[in-house]
């Protein structure tokens, strides 16, 4: 390493001076992480019980150095809703300012971006995706829609059971949130679908879709120019994101527990068809790194694996300078030792400095 990026790859048996033994364990790329909820829960550990924002942010921080993520895309909903009963309160702005403010000050660990998340049935979309500008590091906006008997909501028994039970709802409370929700949806989706897109574009931002269900969602995206999908929720959608060039993106939890905690697709069963591209750790930091050693096991074939949560993700959003070990790429680097079949992060270099 010279500097902050790698210099140089040898091999051979002479060990230069100075050199580190890693004894036997693996050195990767520095994981990278496009889609992460981690941080909604150290800002509300429990249900409305708030947390100041900066520590939040760096426990948040110091949870994926220590995971060896060393790029993270922040996900950040935009757009609320303020009519009574409404579950989503406005946090976008203020948290991606203290969030870049941590990082011109050389707080955080890793290397953080923004990932809006553009939600469509909302009320207050339009004036939230205004108040973000190209100074923002904005990687990453993806345009998703939770009105009820919409794409992952379609189930509209599941959705009862989460809602009365997250949220303590009465059946009668959940029938008036249904209707109001899905009076706002229908009444907003085209114009807020354009604003996310054109917010994308105006942020220089990669564009990404997120739970299509079915084959029509999927055409959509790639009407849009979409080239990436969010946990695509059946596997017509996956399939349909393969035959159209959209890379698909499932959540570690999912792979590694063998299902989705919702009754989606799962994970391993598109690992094994040969539609999942990218994963992503979701809201478990420590399952990223496992998961690709769970492909590797599936698959046979360790660069691969490594690929998923490295150079796909990386390329995906444009971010040429990382993900891969090779010359002239920045040194986000970490050790990796296995303990049966657990891989365990034993240091982690950023930019050539050690940050775990």
């Amino acid at each position: 390493m010279a500097g902050d990026r790698i210099a140089d790859i040898t091999e051979g048996d002479h060990i230069p001076a100075g050199a580190t033994d890693c004894q036997g364990d693996i050195l990767l790329p520095g994981l990278v992480e496009l889609h992460t909820d981690n941080l909604e829960r150290h800002l509300e550990p429990r249900p409305a019980v708030k947390m100041p924002h900066i520590p939040a942010i760096l426990a948040h921080d110091g949870e994926l150095a220590s995971a060896g993520i060393t790029t993270v895309f922040d996900a950040l909903r935009a757009g609320s809703v303020t009519q009574p009963g409404g579950t989503y309160k406005k946090y976008a702005r203020a948290v991606a300012t203290e969030i870049l403010g941590l990082r011109a000050a050389g707080c955080l660990r890793a290397r953080h971006l923004i990932h809006v998340r553009a939600e469509i049935c909302s009320e207050t979309l339009l004036a939230e995706l205004d108040e973000f500008t190209d100074l923002d590091h904005v990687g990453l906006v993806s345009v998703m829609d939770h009105t009820p008997g919409q794409r992952q909501f379609h189930d509209m028994d599941k959705l009862r059971t989460y809602y009365t039970g997250k949220y303590a709802m009465t059946d009668g409370a959940f029938d008036t949130f249904v209707a109001e929700r899905t009076d706002l949806g229908a009444r907003v989706r085209a114009a807020h679908e354009t604003a996310a897109i054109a917010a994308a574009q105006r942020l220089g931002a990669t564009l990404a879709s997120h739970d299509d269900t079915t084959t029509a969602h999927v055409d959509r995206s790639a009407a849009l120019g979409i080239r990436l999908a969010e946990f695509p929720t059946t596997y017509e959608a996956a399939e349909a994101c393969r035959d159209r060039g959209i890379k698909i993106i499932m959540g570690a939890p999912n792979l590694i527990r063998g299902a989705s905690h919702s009754g989606n697709v799962s994970a391993t069963k598109l690992a094994e068809a040969g539609l999942l591209d990218v994963i992503s750790s979701d809201y478990a930091p420590s399952l990223l790194l496992a998961s690709a050693f769970r492909l590797s096991a599936m698959w046979g074939d360790l660069p691969r694996a490594i690929r998923t949560v490295t150079a796909t993700p990386a390329t995906a959003t444009g971010l040429t300078d990382r993900g891969v070990l090779a010359q002239g790429a920045v040194a986000d680097m970490i050790r990796v030792k296995l303990l049966g079949d657990t891989p365990v992060v034993r240091a982690v270099w950023r930019g050539g400095d050690r940050i775990g």
